[in-house]
């Protein structure tokens, strides 16, 4: 039966997909990117695209979910759901595939099953509501509550965008109650769902320093961020001899080389063992000029795929801190900004969609991701994989954002087949 059915399948072809980004891009952005901002009227254009693309094509209907989530579904013989996800909206200025990409191979998808008569199990296709953040700062808003892990009223009822406007108010003009969100979870759990699956560029120079166009992402990585303020005596620059100062700024800055070593010694061969740790933020006080620093604060942002590792690296960092501290005669304290769990993918869809990488690929490269995806919040919950597309340059969140076509092309139809062979797996386990 599933033989008989994969026969009637079209070819996967990337034709119509980069046809539909590219009409998507055109309606969405000006000469500085991407301009679809959740909450606000770019990105409601581009989820109206959506809806008139999956009518025309599919003769399907759009719903909204509490949490302003977009869903559309390919009814099939058992309620049983692949669920297919990514998001329309970016950062102001950002590229034209980010988050885009897995939308539209998506609804490609939905045509390529459909043309081949009633699936196996239902297919859904989900655009996620605000899962970059840029307005209001809380990142996978609406796959989080889909989830169940946002507590809307404590994390998101007090934000507010810069021009003043309330996040509770963005949404109502967009039909969200933010009271509501919560009903998310029931919505998607209503849908029976047996697997998650999204296509996403790298954002990163992985693939293209492997010259590979398309790879099977492992899992995100846990994070655990902290603001580190060390604390000296501000005193004048010219009058106080260097042995003499309690320079903040040179303990922060040894603690931030030291960060810099414990990435480089915690990191493994193995992409499974890579680790990032990154200071982003540096803020001096007082800050002019003829001053030694007498208080500095520095950003540290740890990211492994490993829990324990975390663990590991987050002692070194603590150890580095005191020894820069003492060395330069100044006290340190820590404040925690974010921790996130690492989410290790499904091994079962982990192997479908290694056989779908290699199958159009040639081979199947393993990477984790550093950034996080909604496909982060749906692993908590049920079998999750990603595909991820070579980004070149290794670059996103800007305007530059590009894959090339060929690449491109290989990464969609990888994602087609992986579709195609998790609902057989799906169909097989349901018989």
């Amino acid at each position: 039966m599933v033989a008989a059915r994969r026969s009637r399948l079209p070819a996967p072809s990337s034709k119509r997909v980069i046809a539909d980004l590219r009409e998507l891009a055109a309606r969405t952005s000006n000469e500085r990117g991407a301009q679809r901002v959740a909450w606000g009227p770019v990105w409601r254009e581009a989820r109206a695209w959506f809806a008139d693309k999956v009518r025309a094509d599919l003769g399907l209907d759009t719903h909204t979910d509490p949490a302003g989530n977009v869903w559309t579904t390919l009814p099939g013989a058992s309620p049983r759901s692949v669920v297919l996800g990514s998001h329309l909206d970016s950062v102001p200025g950002g590229g034209w595939l980010d988050g885009v990409l897995g939308v539209v191979a998506g609804i490609e998808a939905l045509r390529r099953h459909a043309a081949a008569g009633t699936p196996p199990v239902t297919l859904h296709l989900v655009d996620w509501a605000d899962e970059e953040g840029a307005r209001f700062g809380r990142s996978l808003a609406g796959s989080a509550a889909s989830a169940g892990s946002l507590d809307a009223a404590k994390e998101l009822a007090h934000l507010v965008d810069r021009n003043g406007v309330k996040l509770p108010d963005a949404m109502r003009e967009n039909g969200v109650d933010i009271a509501r969100m919560g009903e998310a979870h029931a919505y998607l759990e209503e849908r029976s769902p047996a697997a998650y699956l999204e296509l996403h560029i790298e954002q990163g120079p992985v693939l293209e320093s492997m010259q590979k166009p398309v790879g099977v992402v492992l899992g995100t990585m846990g994070v655990k961020r902290h603001m580190v303020r060390f604390e000296g005596q501000a005193v004048h620059a010219g009058a106080t001899p260097i042995p003499l100062r309690r320079d903040a700024f040179l303990a922060a800055a040894e603690f931030a080389l030291a960060c810099r070593e414990i990435g480089l010694s915690f990191s493994g061969r193995s992409p499974r063992k890579r680790v990032v740790a990154t200071c982003g933020v540096v803020k001096v006080e007082p800050g002019f000029v003829t001053a030694v620093p007498g208080a500095t604060e520095i950003s540290l942002d740890l990211r492994a795929l490993d829990e324990k590792v975390l663990r590991k690296m987050q002692s070194a960092a603590e150890k580095a801190a005191r020894a820069a501290a003492k060395h330069n005669g100044c006290t340190v304290a820590w404040s925690p900004l974010l921790t996130i769990a690492p989410r290790p993918f499904d091994p079962v869809l982990l192997g479908l969609c290694a056989e779908a990488v290699a199958e159009v690929a040639g081979d199947a490269p393993e990477l984790p991701s550093g950034p996080l995806h909604d496909a982060a919040e749906m692993a908590a919950i049920m079998p999750t994989v990603m595909v991820f597309a070579q980004s070149s340059p290794g670059i996103s969140h800007t305007r530059l954002e590009d894959t090339p076509i060929p690449h491109l092309d290989k990464s969609v139809r990888a994602f087609l087949r992986l579709v195609e062979k998790t609902v057989a797996h799906v169909a097989a386990a349901d018989a």
